[in-house]
């Protein structure tokens, strides 16, 4: 029994020792520079979701409505901070929506421009209250 056993421990021995780095330099699928890519494009968005929402609440037609309303902004504006996925698309979706029919001061659509701050406001609230 004892032969036996020396006779095994030598060649699975030499098998593990082979296997560990003969599979260590294999090419990933997708390489380190395209997940770096993909990931500061991931962050370039959502930087860029959070400066519409901030730029939406920043205006004086929406703090004057949430005033109405009695929504304290700078809150709204710190619970959109934190906001991250689909929530954070679909708050700047709507911000995007409410700075595009703001621009240049546009009062004909007065409102409209007052439906989507407020859901813009709703759907923050609900966000924040839910987390």
């Amino acid at each position: 029994m004892l032969t036996v056993r020396q006779l095994l421990v030598l060649p699975f021995a030499m098998l593990i020792a082979a296997s560990s780095p003969a599979f260590a330099d294999q090419q990933h699928i997708v390489s380190p520079s395209q997940l770096g890519a993909i990931v500061s494009d991931h962050i370039a968005t959502q930087d860029a979701d959070r400066a519409s929402i901030a730029e939406a609440l920043a205006r004086p037609d929406v703090r004057d409505i949430a005033a109405s309303m009695g929504v304290d902004v700078s809150r709204v504006a710190a619970a959109a901070s934190t906001l991250n996925g689909a929530d954070l698309e679909r708050v700047a979706n709507a911000a995007r929506a409410v700075n595009d029919q703001l621009v240049g001061g546009a009062s004909t659509v007065v409102i409209s421009t007052t439906t989507i701050i407020i859901i813009l406001l709703l759907i923050i609230l609900l966000v924040v209250a839910l987390k």
